[in-house]
């Protein structure tokens, strides 16, 4: 089982970029996808998530409007696209799978992604 993000990088406040995560090992549309973040000093956090069959679609309030998540289940990848980035963006991204009927539960690696003028 493997998910693997990119898309990470420095960017300027005001900025965008997009997150990819690459899911293999597993039957990927079987899974509800999640998109986390954790900053230095803080505890890992719920960004958004995204149903099986994408849905439908959550958002953290502080994320509301500004990110976007989506799937593509015959590529077996979910996207995660950040605009009006702003410095408190700042952190690893985190891809997670969680299957649909058991507690069964996956990590990418993550993706640092910096916000500085």
């Amino acid at each position: 089982v493997q998910l693997v993000e990119s898309g990470g990088g420095l960017v300027q406040p005001g900025g965008s970029l997009r997150l990819s995560c690459a899911a293999s090992g597993f039957t990927f549309s079987r899974y509800v996808m999640r998109w986390y973040r954790q900053a230095p000093g803080k505890e890992r956090e719920l960004v958004a998530t995204i149903a099986s069959t994408g849905g439908s679609t959550y958002y953290a309030d502080f994320v509301k409007g500004r990110f976007t998540i989506s799937r593509d289940n015959t590529k077996n990848t979910v996207n995660l696209q950040m605009n009006s980035l702003q410095p408190e963006d700042a952190a690893v991204y985190y891809c997670h799978a969680r299957a649909t009927w058991s507690a069964t539960n996956y990590w990418g690696q993550g993706t640092q992604v910096t916000v500085s003028s």
